[in-house]
């Protein structure tokens, strides 16, 4: 937003150079990016006349001129423009002057024999315009007692001013307007707001017209006025120099106030030829309808371009013609022109996601867009419309025919509960009540102090005098779309405050920064899994929502492909997999820590619930380059094997159980995946890969997963706290084995645990060591050999001893499952 220091000082008084307001706008959040001092680019021109302008003796393209400057004697000027001639007002560079704009200093120079004493500027020369065809020409009939010769020329060309380019955050709408900026310099300045006069419309409706807004949502609010009369021609100079000084070119004087009023109050208006809107009706009964887009419609914008409309395009339509993209751009059938006499002029309110979805898919972004995307003040849509009108009537003369309007805008009030003792803990200053209702109310808010008693304050940090000031505040309406709750008060205050007068004193004991015990647990876990050979990855949460009607979709997607977030890690790592496979750099060993999220149950209060999980993947040949060709594969025992060791490191005994195939994953073989279970809790599945997975993704088929809850992994780690050291023994251990027949249904993890129990304190360690099935084994069983260690820590121990808990592991065996001891 380019904003003139002159216009703002109608609106406004300050006494803050232009370097002084700029460093102010910055410090309450406007950044000021440049500083542009038009007043530089024509010191030292003056208004001059043309008395005489003869042909260079020496040059057929040179005139040597005589200027009248308001001196004693004309001074000579050698001037090569076609256009000089006597009596011209023009903008003369005195010798001394020097013009950014062509980085030229003027100075007594002979030009082909005759001494040339200055310059007849154009308004490229002058920085203006990038070209030029002659020298300027002002206005015959120009005041020469209120600009006599010789005076500075910068007024009247709009030169005696300064523009600040600034920037507004997004949710500051209202900023992008010049009493949007008046309103906080007079907040800074404490100087009141002097707003324009403007005369409140009073017109009957227009004449068998009709108004259909077919979305309410989408167009809240509409008003179109009827003017008829009016004479289109060029705008008077002080408000070809309001847009100049804005980056905007003059068109005609109609088009300029509808420009003119949306940077002055942000609102939007366009300008229809009303006959043109009635051609473009036909026969049918005028018409103006605000609707999206239908298939096949098209639009010829201001810009010359034909668009084709898209069907979420809002449009005004004419009749049944799309006649303007709706707070976008107007089209060019209906613009006004010089032989326009009747103007339809439109101020409405649209809604920002509709326009901004409308403009960006037509690649189309204009000034009254910017500020429709951002949110128009609900609240000016009638100050804006009758300003205009108002100017219309006085730069184009007409008269108002008639008005129509439809408004379904909402509410413009919203009260907010502001804290004192909430405000001082959120800014660590001790402020002043008083300080607060001064600077809210020169923002325009409102404040009345609150019978009722706040919530109890923290008494670190309040007193009770602090903790029972509360306000009521009413949020004006230009604020209502960035100032939504007790936290946004505070943030107007501390901006206006000053971010510079909080305290930098630091606190009294230094704190020293640890980590929590979930990332110290979490760490751990992480170095345990680079412990076995494990690169840790990292994927987004986002992944395709397929036809799973499980995954939780997202409601706005950025595209199909990460339209639903994750329910599992498994997926995304076999897809990593897949990719280094694909890419020649073999296996991935990897893990990851991640969030999965899956629809609560039915009896949650929540609607969805998340967790974090621990996953990983491994396998394939590790050593495919083997000078002496001993390639092998991973198999399952040594996959689970690099889990088992890294769970063991981690302090804990894991379980292998079969899951029941509704607890089973499907990109797992159904044979070959089994749950994990630590201290009597499932926490998660290992398997190998499915065979048709690695066949649709052309993976080797030794390839194994794993995916476990991780928040009850570092609940248990927690629990146990650090891990101790056990000292060794330094008696001898005692082994004893046990054979037996089992049948096949029964898992080694359930014979493990009863072995367990029943062998007691003493036993050392159990593990199988040999399976053997065929000859000489009843038909659906297997026999299972296990070696059992007995140590004490204390003490040899005795024959007595352990066969006395080998005893009780035959007789445990045997009374919980239907084994057959060999041994």
């Amino acid at each position: 937003m380019r904003i003139s220091l002159k216009w703002l000082r109608e609106l406004v008084d300050f006494e803050l150079s232009p370097e002084e307001l700029a460093e102010a706008l910055t410090m309450v959040g406007f950044e000021v990016e440049e500083i542009e001092d038009r007043r530089r680019w024509a010191e030292g021109v003056v208004l001059g006349k043309i008395l005489a302008a003869e042909p260079h003796p020496n040059a057929d393209r040179l005139r040597v001129c005589q200027v009248d400057l308001g001196g004693e004697q004309p001074a000579t000027i050698v001037c090569g423009a076609a256009n000089a001639r006597p009596g011209l007002l023009v903008p003369v560079a005195t010798p001394g002057t020097h013009l950014p704009a062509v980085n030229l200093t003027i100075a007594k120079a002979e030009k082909r024999g005759v001494l040339s004493e200055g310059m007849i500027c154009s308004l490229a020369e002058l920085g203006l315009e990038k070209a030029s065809a002659g020298i300027h020409e002002f206005p015959p009939d120009l005041d020469l007692k209120a600009h006599p010769l010789g005076s500075d020329v910068r007024p009247l060309l709009g030169l005696d001013d300064v523009v600040l380019d600034l920037t507004s955050t997004a949710n500051r709408a209202d900023a992008l307007s010049m009493v949007g900026i008046a309103r906080e310099v007079a907040a800074l300045t404490r100087n009141p707001l002097r707003l324009p006069p403007v005369q409140p419309l009073q017109a009957l409706p227009i004449p068998n017209f009709q108004l259909r807004i077919a979305n309410a949502k989408a167009c809240p609010a509409y008003s179109g006025v009827l003017i008829e009369g009016v004479k289109v021609g060029p705008s008077p100079d002080w408000l070809k120099h309001r847009l100049a000084a804005a980056g905007m070119r003059s068109i005609n004087n109609v088009v300029d106030v509808t420009n003119l009023i949306l940077l002055e109050w942000g609102q939007p208006l366009h300008a229809f030829d009303w006959d043109r809107l009635l051609q473009v009706m036909g026969k049918e009964e005028p018409t103006i309808e605000v609707r999206f887009a239908q298939p096949g419609e098209t639009l010829k914008t201001l810009d010359g371009q034909i668009r084709t409309l898209h069907a979420e395009n809002h449009l005004i339509v004419a009749g049944s013609r799309p006649v303007a993209l709706a707070g976008v751009m107007g089209g060019e059938e209906t613009e006004v022109d010089e032989a326009t006499t009747k103007v339809f002029l439109e101020a409405a309110l649209f809604d920002p996601v509709v326009t901004r979805r409308s403009s960006r898919l037509q690649g189309l972004r204009t000034e009254a867009s910017a500020r429709y995307e951002r949110g128009v003040n609900l609240a000016t849509l009638e100050l804006a419309r009758d300003r205009a009108v108002q100017l219309i009537l006085e730069l184009a003369g007409g008269a108002v025919v008639g008005l129509t309007t439809f408004d379904q805008r909402p509410p413009l009030e919203r009260t907010l509960q502001l804290r004192l003792s909430r405000l001082i803990d959120v800014l660590g200053d001790e402020v002043q009540p008083e300080e607060v209702e001064e600077i809210l109310s020169a923002l325009g808010f409102q404040l009345s102090r609150s019978q009722a008693v706040a919530p109890k304050a923290d008494p670190a940090t309040a007193t009770a005098s602090v903790a029972s000031c509360v306000w009521q505040v009413s949020v004006p309406p230009h604020r209502l779309r960035d100032v939504e709750r007790e936290i946004d008060l505070i943030e107007e205050f501390a901006r206006l405050y000053g971010y510079n007068r909080f305290s930098e004193t630091l606190p009294t004991e230094p704190l020293v920064g640890s980590l929590s015990t979930r990332e110290t647990l979490t760490r751990q876990i992480r170095e345990v899994m680079r412990g076995i050979g494990l690169t840790e990855v990292y994927h987004i949460s986002l992944c395709p929502a397929d036809e799973d009607s499980s995954l939780v979709k997202i409601a706005n997607p950025l595209s199909p492909e990460y339209s639903a977030v994750r329910k599992a890690l498994l997926p995304g790592l076999v897809e990593a997999f897949r990719y280094n496979w694909a890419q020649g750099n073999g296996p991935l060993q990897a893990f990851e820590i991640g969030h999965v999220f899956a629809y609560a149950p039915p009896s949650s209060p929540e609607p969805y619930q998340e967790a974090e999980h621990l996953g990983g993947i491994l396998g394939g040949d590790l050593n495919p380059n083997d000078w002496r060709h001993h390639n092998r594969p991973m198999d399952w025992f040594e996959a689970k094997g690099l889990l088992v060791s890294a769970l063991e490191r981690l302090g804990f005994t894991p379980e292998f159980r079969p899951d029941p195939p509704e607890a089973q994953s499907p990109l797992l073989h159904p044979g070959r995946q089994a749950g994990i279970w630590i201290e009597g809790s499932r926490l998660g599945l290992f398997g190998q890969l499915h065979p048709r997975l690695c066949q649709e993704k052309d993976l080797p088929e030794e390839v194994y997963g794993f995916e476990l809850e991780l928040d009850p992994l570092l609940a248990s780690l927690e629990r146990r706290g650090r891990v101790q050291f056990s000292p060794f023994s330094p008696f001898p251990a005692s082994a004893r084995d046990i054979a037996f027949f089992a049948p096949l249904e029964l898992s080694v993890a359930e014979i493990e645990e009863v072995i367990r129990q029943a062998a007691g304190p003493l036993l050392q360690s159990v593990q199988l060591f040999d399976e053997y099935r065929g000859q000489g084994v009843p038909p659906g069983q297997r026999s299972l050999a296990f070696r059992l260690v007995y140590r004490a820590l204390d003490r040899t121990l005795t024959d007595a001893e352990v066969e006395a808990a080998q005893n009780q592991v035959r007789a445990q065996l045997e009374k919980h499952f239907p084994v057959t001891l060999r041994s």
